[in-house]
């Protein structure tokens, strides 16, 4: 069992995105539900509570805590991708469903976490030894919201 866990702060729906997680990536499932044996301040005695979740092979817990907190950019998850077809899937599946696009491959679900659907051509590109090749490939991805592959390699070649 690990020792550090993402607990995910959720007004009511923490099943709901663990299920749509579970079906959206790879090596994901909903792992456990708790209801709560009480009343606590944003729910009753019988409420789903906890969630636990994986994403990606990576364990979460999502707590359903009431409208207290709502997620920022300031926490977002990064997904790295290998083809164009796996980032499309992945950026269609959360703006699709209620989500929002960003820019510069980052995208909110509806539950209003980010997410960074980033292809490690653009990794790569971002970390190139040559810093014009490197600029390019950044200035490419600025004018983006998802991110276009086969822009990035052509933007790195000149």
């Amino acid at each position: 069992m690990t020792k550090i866990v993402p607990c995910i702060w959720y007004d009511g729906t923490a099943e709901d995105a663990a299920t749509f997680y579970a079906a959206t990536f790879p090596d994901s499932r909903v792992d456990a539900v708790h209801c709560a044996p009480g009343d606590y301040p944003a729910g009753h005695k019988g409420d789903v509570l906890t969630v636990e979740f994986t994403v990606c092979g990576m364990a979460f817990l999502g707590l359903n805590g009431g409208p207290g907190y709502p997620h920022s950019n300031a926490v977002s998850f990064m997904v790295y991708t290998d083809t164009q077809e796996e980032t499309d899937r992945y950026w269609d599946a959360i703006v699709g469903n209620g989500g929002s696009e960003n820019a510069c491959g980052w995208c909110q679900d509806r539950w209003g976490l980010s997410w960074q659907i980033t292809p490690r051509t653009l990794m790569a590109a971002l970390s190139n030894p040559d810093p014009a090749a490197a600029k390019r490939g950044f200035e490419a991805m600025m004018t983006m919201r998802k991110i276009d592959i086969a822009a990035i390699e052509a933007a790195i070649q000149g």
